[in-house]
């Protein structure tokens, strides 16, 4: 038997999302794909690793009856085996697999596959049930059939964004593209030992990336501890199983608003705190929180309260108050806060005045689902080196991108050129520089960027007296050609 490819695999789930097609919404296919998807790679591996217990012990209930022996315990309604061999009721069938999955496995599954309901008869009768669970049975999904051991992480980012593109709007709530993720990562840099939080962390792209990020770069991967929390339940729970398909079991995912109820806590009931915190919450929030920030019990909203209408400035304190003394955050941010006034203009002061902010990058247009406007990369450090000091570099991006049909994207060049620029903190024309604060005092703490790069095309100096010897000669040529063709049509004996 051959074994499976990313394509192969990509191209099988995909043709899964044509079957529910006229069902459901495109925003609602992630939830049930990735159910299944997520249940039948359990199944398998549980099957694949009961054939190597009985072969290798020749005690049978030891292979199949022993949670302890197997990464996952699979109680037998759970298996895919018993799955497909109903053909009624399947809602219900699979809605109590994903039970007994939980139950059996509460420190790593609880919560997250019984939030997908699949005994909704009116939207999934049991002839799109049907064919859905046949479309998995045709594909094994054991370690020994994958040609590589990252293909189901890979085929589940690549779904994570077929989906956001078919959602449109709605796709933004929960997915970041990846050349975005890939460059914030990459500014950050995350090294081992390292605790690392994304605060809003939808499917978990910037956490999955981070920890890519050490294995390109030859350090251990495992060697790192992962936190996030996200509020949309359904999103969580992709996020779990995201994590749990990259063979990441440890990360540990909270539930519940990050603004109103913060989860991440010590024992002590303090704020964890992180090396790195790094995040795209959604573009000015509108109904953030406001009223619970005027008795934060954690003390985070130190430089102001945002306006009830752009809760940008709230994630952007929460990051910090939740960075350790040498702490970095990166974070995905409308253009707005960089100039908006009042109660955004207050915090923005306190936090330049601080000295925390250390770069603001501008992104193209566009990039984002559901979110036309141009972005930018705030860069905040409580431990600034030297030379950075009392400077915030300011870099302008929007020129570098590759443009498309629906969306906009960063190419590897485009990366590259940002992280090459920002990491030597050097100034070139028209694209980046390091500005002092002093500049920026002097512009009210405004941090529009074209404030502080002239990013104008240069305009054609015109040499007005050889436009007009031009002129005249075209003038010349001209009457030259014309008496040519009045020569003509009188020899052809037209009057003129």
């Amino acid at each position: 038997m051959s074994k499976i490819t990313l394509d192969v695999l990509t191209s099988h789930l995909w043709e899964s999302a044509n079957i529910l097609r006229g069902s459901i919404d495109a925003a609602d296919y992630k939830n049930y794909i990735f159910g299944l998807l997520f249940l039948k790679r359990i199944s398998d591996v549980f099957e694949e690793e009961g054939e190597r217990i009985e072969k290798e012990t020749g005690d049978k209930k030891l292979a199949w009856n022993e949670a302890d022996e197997h990464e996952f315990n699979v109680p037998k309604k759970a298996r895919w085996g018993f799955i497909k061999s109903h053909t009624q009721n399947l809602g219900e069938i699979l809605n109590k697999a994903n039970e007994a999955l939980e139950e059996a496995n509460p420190a790593t599954l609880e919560g997250v596959l019984a939030v997908t309901d699949f005994n909704d008869k009116d939207r999934l009768p049991d002839v799109i049930l049907s064919r859905l669970i046949a479309h998995f049975s045709k594909i094994r999904l054991r370690n020994e059939d994958l040609s590589d051991p990252d293909i189901l992480g890979r085929a589940y980012e690549y779904l994570i964004a077929q989906f956001a593109d078919d959602a449109g709007k709605k796709g933004g709530e929960f997915y970041t593209p990846k050349e975005v993720v890939t460059l914030l990562v990459e500014i950050l840099d995350p090294k081992e030992r390292m605790r690392i939080c994304d605060p809003a962390c939808g499917s978990g792209g910037m956490l999955i990336r981070s920890f890519y990020h050490l294995r390109e770069k030859g350090q251990n991967p495992k060697n790192i501890s992962l936190f996030g929390q996200e509020r949309n339940i359904g999103t969580w729970a992709i996020c779990k199983m995201n994590m749990l398909l990259h063979g990441l079991s440890n990360p540990r995912l909270e539930k519940g608003d990050t603004l109103r109820a913060p989860k991440l806590l010590e024992k002590d009931g303090s704020l964890v705190t992180f090396d790195i915190v790094i995040a795209n919450p959604p573009f000015s929030l509108k109904n953030w929180g406001y009223e619970e920030a005027q008795h934060d019990p954690y003390r985070r909203f130190r430089y102001g309260i945002p306006p009830k209408g752009y809760g940008d400035y709230a994630f952007v304190q929460h990051m910090i108050s939740t960075l350790n003394v040498k702490g970095r955050a990166g974070v995905v941010l409308p253009h707005g806060v960089l100039f908006r006034g009042g109660a955004e203009g207050k915090i923005r002061k306190g936090i330049l005045e601080d000295d925390l902010l250390e770069a603001v990058i501008g992104l193209p247009s566009n990039l984002f689902f559901g979110a036309g406007i141009p972005a930018c990369l705030f860069i905040a450090n409580r431990d600034k080196p030297k030379e950075r000091k009392g400077k915030v570099f300011v870099l302008y991006g929007a020129n570098d991108f590759q443009e498309g049909k629906r969306q906009n994207r960063l190419r590897p060049e485009d990366i590259q050129k940002v992280v090459t620029a920002y990491k030597e903190y050097r100034t070139v024309e028209k694209y980046c520089r390091p500005v002092p604060l002093d500049e920026i005092r002097t512009n009210d703490y405004n941090l529009n960027i074209t404030r502080y790069l002239d990013v104008s095309e240069k305009e054609e100096i015109i040499d007005v007296q050889k436009v007009l010897d031009e002129l005249k000669t075209l003038k010349e040529e001209r009457s030259t050609i014309e008496n040519r063709m009045k020569k003509y049509l009188k020899e052809l004996g037209y009057r003129i």
